[in-house]
């Protein structure tokens, strides 16, 4: 795994259920700020194996090729969405 890869890996595995972040929180909080495409990149490689719902689109918005199923474990976690955004 890459430096890259671990950091990112850490940053998202520590969050919890009704935590939600953007994709450019989560590369700063790597230590790769500007690096919001590569974050998004890497999650949809991890597949489940992290809880990717919770990191979304700069506004709040849901970014993922199945918005449907993210809003639903969103909602799992505790956190409203409505018309495809995290409300605050």
């Amino acid at each position: 795994m890459s430096l890259f890869e671990d950091a990112v890996t850490t940053v998202i595995t520590h969050l919890e259920p009704g935590d939600v972040v953007t994709y450019g929180e989560v590369a700063a909080e790597a230590g790769f700020p500007g690096a919001a495409r590569a974050v998004g990149t890497l999650l949809r490689m991890a597949g489940d194996d992290l809880p990717w719902w919770r990191v979304v689109g700069s506004g709040g918005h849901l970014r993922t090729p199945n918005p449907g199923l993210q809003a639903r474990l969103l909602a799992d976690d505790g956190v409203l969405v409505v018309n495809g955004r995290v409300a605050d």
